[in-house]
């Protein structure tokens, strides 16, 4: 399989995780968070995982300037501070009583701010990924499936948050969809420009280390100190620790 077919069948992949919600449906609150206890340490330890065996070594690898590769992982932090401040992101944490609790006062206001903020995260993510298998198609799977670690908790913040703003699941699931879509288009982006987006790797590659570091560290960590219990202490290690076992086993592909 070529390379393109890898970064459109990842990007994909990806993007019918928003399907989820189809699921949630049947899923009861109890059932929910218990997959949720291992479900969010895993995309932690996926994404760090990605960032520390894969991205940060295949970007010095690719450029002899450090500094500046440095300076561009620290770019992909404080950038995405600020979006997540300009657009308020919160679609990592998981609000169970969005999802449970149909009588509610419509919040429509936040049905916009998730979609659109979701939708421009998304778009990036077609560009990471399409980036990644550009590096090579270990750096493309490893990437892969580190976005859909977070994807997953993600996508069931957002469909209870759709369902809080008053839409009914039908449309909730469609304009989710809809959203996760634009990753297509970010990939898309990569293969139209080809060799110019070759020429960026050492530029894109750093940022999105920068970018999985921000995402696991001040999304992710503080949903396990916010719902932190002692028992759930060893499945929390259990996930974190198979997100980073995945990622390294992913080295022997190469």
């Amino acid at each position: 399989m070529d390379t393109t077919s890898y970064i459109l069948g990842s990007v994909l992949l990806v993007s019918f995780i928003s399907l989820l919600g189809t699921f949630i449906i049947s899923i009861q609150q109890k059932q929910l968070m218990k997959t949720l206890v291992f479900l969010v340490p895993l995309a932690v330890g996926a994404l760090l995982g990605d960032v520390f065996f894969h991205l940060i070594p295949k970007s010095f690898e690719s450029s002899n300037e450090t500094t500046s590769t440095s300076a561009l992982i620290i770019l992909g932090i404080i950038l995405f501070f600020f979006l997540e401040k300009f657009l308020r992101w919160h679609h990592h944490s998981v609000d169970i009583q969005c999802i449970q609790t149909e009588q509610v006062q419509p919040q429509k206001h936040l049905a916009s701010l998730i979609l659109i903020s979701d939708g421009l995260h998304n778009f990036l993510d077609g560009i990471i990924i399409g980036v990644s298998y550009l590096v090579s198609i270990e750096v493309g799977i490893a990437t892969t499936l580190a976005i859909i670690a977070h994807e997953i908790p993600q996508e069931i913040g957002d469909f209870g948050i759709l369902i809080y703003a008053g839409f009914k699941r039908s449309t909730a699931l469609l304009y989710n969809l809809l959203s996760a879509l634009t990753a297509i288009a970010g990939a898309g982006l990569v293969l139209i420009f080809g060799s110019f987006s070759e020429q960026l790797i050492p530029k894109i590659i750093p940022f999105a280390a920068g970018v999985f570091i921000y995402i696991a560290s001040s999304d992710l960590v503080p949903e396990l100190h916010k719902h932190g219990k002692n028992k759930n202490l060893i499945p929390e290690i259990a996930g974190i620790g198979t997100g980073l076992l995945a990622m390294y086993m992913l080295l022997f592909l190469e």
